[in-house]
């Protein structure tokens, strides 16, 4: 996901950023063959993949998402702002003390009553939480692109680029989430602090597949201002929120509005998604800022948008606070990637000829279709054919929900399960736990056979949670390829699963290095993207 748009701004007199012209900005986009028009601002340079408006509607209802872009105006300076008042923890508000994590309580909901409480401001919210919400500068050396200079060579001469997002500080004593895209690629980080100052920053732990980062200041023995983390199961639509962040590099902006929608699963812009729709504003540069209640807390990570054009069009996308949390436990914890409990079973969503086959009255829940030796959904007590109404007390409807839900708990926590069986609810307690099967090492493949140059992992759970792939698939998948040797010259790509050869099963890398070495002519099981197909190859 891209970080917004590349501007030539720099910063002037009193460090205030100079807006493109027109013309500036037509040449600018031009050079940096920022794409728009298709639902999407993505800068193709980062991206691994091309992804359109055509591609996305098939998968999803929402057409196109301008995902990151939330993620930040590009080279924006930073505006003077006087230094707002500082926000004080409220004494209710429960630590964790060994994460210093602080969980809100809950919010007390009341409608208007008289003109005057319809007249009430939210300067007293915006002032609570405004002092935790920060602009993260990422910069990254770009090599030049190509030249016909005969004097300078082919290549033009590196450049900087620099990227600004939001952050929100979690912890007291520096730690700052904020949005995988804002900075991946950086070769350094800055963090801005509302009242101006300005630190190095150090990534501690960064999580692509939720599009999450975790970062840390030195503020030495000062306690900096916090967001406590909300309790998102107590969120309802209709529900008041701030969006605050940056936007287009304009420090500490505070737009308003409503929770329009919950559980947005079908946002396909994270592995994931369990998006909070609002309707507040939030523009490029709002990447990675917090999305706050009426009592100043944090529901969640403001990460994307819908729109055509770029710009904020009442449909934006927020990560829940309950996975923002986990990932922060597992960076303070001293991990270098999040642990994510799962279930072990496949599932498939309820429709309504399901529900009338199934002698349901309406469609509810998921369908347990298959399930993982051993894991924890088997050992629950789950069945095939089991329907999951609701998990760790929250209503389900599809399979990314079970996904969520069961990967947002604490590994060991004990998790109920609500189960439609034979008509009948009943209750099973499942233990969060990762996935089964390790991390086996990777294998390099060399030699004269068609896989020579790739890199493969045994597939297990693990690993396939990992690398995205189907956690029931078997084999081994290529992790990286030599984009000189044979595997690449030959059409394999990172991603693909290798599940056969010469008509054999693949169990490991082990058994697959053998295979290959020992025959003279190749049948490879090859899946890709869900389709499955057998290649051959010859001496």
């Amino acid at each position: 996901m891209a970080s917004g748009t590349k501007a030539a701004a720099s910063r002037g007199n009193g460090g205030v950023g100079r807006l493109l012209s027109a013309q500036e900005h037509a040449r600018h986009v031009s050079a940096h063959s920022v794409r728009q028009g298709e639902g999407l601002i993505l800068d193709e340079a980062r991206l691994p993949m091309k992804i359109t408006r055509s591609s996305l509607l098939k998968a999803s209802p929402f057409l196109a998402l301008a995902a990151g872009f939330a993620g930040g105006a590009l080279a924006m300076a930073l505006p003077d702002l006087a230094t707002p008042q500082r926000a004080v923890v409220a004494p209710t508000e429960q630590t964790d003390p060994y994460l210093q994590l602080v969980q809100a309580q809950p919010l007390v909901r009341a409608a208007p009553s008289s003109r005057g409480e319809v007249q009430l401001s939210f300067a007293p919210v915006a002032a609570q939480a405004g002092p935790a919400v920060v602009n993260v500068y990422a910069q990254r050396v770009v090599r030049g692109g190509m030249s016909r200079d005969p004097f300078f060579g082919r290549f033009g001469a590196p450049r900087v680029e620099q990227s600004l997002g939001s952050g929100v500080i979690v912890r007291a004593d520096g730690v700052i989430v904020t949005n995988n895209h804002v900075i991946e690629g950086a070769q350094s980080l800055k963090v801005v602090l509302s009242d101006r100052r300005e630190f190095d920053a150090e990534l501690v732990l960064a999580d692509p597949r939720v599009d999450l980062a975790v970062l840390r200041i030195n503020a030495a023995s000062e306690r900096l201002p916090i967001l406590p983390f909300s309790d998102t199961h107590n969120l309802q639509v209709g529900d008041l929120v701030l969006a605050i962040g940056n936007p287009f590099g304009l420090q500490q902006t505070v737009t308003s509005g409503i929770i329009s929608a919950l559980a947005r699963t079908e946002v396909g812009v994270s592995d994931y998604a369990f998006f909070i729709q609002t309707d507040a504003a939030i523009n490029r540069g709002n990447s990675g800022g917090a999305l706050v209640d009426m009592n100043g807390t944090l529901v969640g990570i403001n990460s994307a948008i819908f729109s055509e054009g770029g710009g904020s069009n009442g449909i934006g996308f927020a990560i829940p606070s309950e996975m923002v949390r986990r990932v922060v436990e597992s960076a303070v914890s001293g991990g270098r990637t999040v642990v994510r409990p799962w279930l072990g079973a496949r599932l498939q969503n309820v429709t309504q000829e399901l529900a009338r086959s199934m002698g349901l009255a309406r469609p509810e829940g998921v369908l347990v279709t298959e399930l993982y030796p051993r894991a924890a959904g088997e050992r629950a007590g789950l069945r095939n054919g089991d329907i999951i109404l609701s998990v760790a007390g929250t209503e389900v409807r599809d399979d990314g929900g079970v996904r969520y839900q069961f990967a947002t708990q604490r590994p060991g926590a004990r998790v109920q399960l609500l189960v439609l069986r034979g008509g009948r609810q009943t209750t099973l307690t499942a233990t969060a736990e990762a996935p089964p099967g390790g991390a086996p090492e990777a294998r390099e493949l060399t030699g004269r056979h068609p896989l020579s140059g790739a890199t493969v992992v045994t597939l297990t759970p693990a690993t396939a949670e990992t690398a995205g792939l189907d956690p029931f698939a078997d084999g081994v998948y290529i992790q990286a390829l030599d984009r000189r040797g044979i595997a690449a010259r030959q059409g394999f790509r990172p991603g693909d699963i290798i599940d056969a050869i010469n008509g054999q099963p693949v169990r490991d890398a082990a058994q697959l290095d053998r295979a290959l070495t020992q025959a003279r002519a190749w049948v490879l099981g090859v899946e890709r993207g869900g389709q499955r197909t057998e290649v051959r190859f010859g001496m």
